[in-house]
């Protein structure tokens, strides 16, 4: 069961880094939860209305080492690293996802550039 859950969420961070989601706030609209906000990797702080309005960040990025910690049966932190190809930085990222009527819905997200290199990160499940 938490395995799913896992590859249902890692699906769900795939889907909020990729460019087509990110060019369309339709999509970003059924992904981020009304109450979403982050903190940016630049320290800014955004809210859903910020994301939909004024665009995000279109990057190629890639995912890796994607873990979750559930903190309630409806309230799950995600944490994973990117490599951002075309910005050329890696970044430490945290989300949260809330199960909102009856599906997983982004509520906070944050970015943390680091040095560290992919070689430098444990592998998932380690």
């Amino acid at each position: 069961m938490i395995e799913d859950l896992k590859d249902h969420l890692r699906k769900l961070e795939e889907t909020h880094i990729n460019i087509d989601v990110r060019l369309s706030p339709d999509k970003l609209n059924k992904l981020l939860a009304d109450d979403f906000f982050e903190i940016g990797s630049s320290g800014g702080i955004h809210n859903k209305k910020d994301c939909l309005e004024g665009g995000v960040v279109l990057s190629e990025m890639t995912l890796h080492n994607f873990e979750i910690h559930p903190l309630s049966p409806e309230v799950v932190l995600s944490t994973y690293y990117i490599v951002d190809k075309t910005r050329k930085r890696n970044t430490l990222r945290s989300s949260i996802w809330k199960l909102i009527d009856g599906r997983w819905q982004l509520y906070f997200h944050q970015g943390t550039i680091t040095p560290l290199q992919l070689s430098d990160i444990p592998e998932e499940n380690e």
